[in-house]
């Protein structure tokens, strides 16, 4: 409360009701403060949002006969020339693109196909998983974790079944999936490719 209006209820109401009301106020102020403070903690303690997942059962966003490789992931390098001058270990053209939803995270099929590569590679991409879709189209899935090859040669899949775990083996200097499109035997962009089929990665 305002100095001059204690001084304007002092004068018409006496001193001593005008320090009442102004006993009153403060408390009443201090009292919204003290109320206020738990949210306000509450609110600066508050664990960071998670993820929310990209479909209802936490899986991959899928769109007709297509999916997204990983749910809730980020990207940690592009296809092509990016800058990877933070990696000591990765060629200087990136076949692919690098995505992380963190180690041991679900790795999904993108698309229907059939596989025809399951377990290690010596060719840097550690543990991967190849997926044959026809037409000269195949998806890569490499990096993942050691006993993390959920499928085998000659399976079919669907998009959105599970064929790995994330990891870092191979050529790699941190858990991630580095997801590649072959077009007959040569790396592509997946990026177009997948947004004609609805998925924006």
């Amino acid at each position: 409360m305002a100095a001059p209006v204690v001084v304007k209820l002092a004068v018409s109401w006496g001193l001593k009701p005008a320090l009442r009301l102004l006993v009153v106020g403060l408390a009443g102020t201090a009292g919204a403060l003290l109320l206020s403070l738990p949210l306000f903690l509450g609110v600066v303690n508050a664990t960071p949002a998670t993820t929310p997942p990209d479909n209802a059962t936490g899986g991959p966003l899928i769109v007709g006969e297509w999916g997204a490789p990983q749910s809730g992931y980020f990207e940690t390098a592009a296809f092509g020339y990016p800058d990877r001058s933070d990696c000591f270990v990765c060629s200087e053209f990136h076949k692919g693109i690098d995505l992380s939803a963190g180690c041991g995270s679900p790795i999904y099929a993108a698309g229907p196909g059939t596989v025809t590569a399951a377990g290690w590679n010596s060719g840097g991409y550690g543990n991967w998983v190849n997926i044959d879709h026809g037409g000269g189209y195949v998806t890569v899935y490499g990096h993942m974790v050691d006993g993390g090859v959920l499928t085998t040669v000659g399976e079919t899949v669907q998009a959105g079944d599970q064929i790995g775990i994330e990891g870092t083996t191979g050529l790699s200097s941190g858990c991630h999936l580095h997801f590649e499109l072959d077009v007959n035997g040569r790396p592509v962009d997946p990026r177009p490719f997948m947004l004609q089929h609805g998925i924006s990665l």
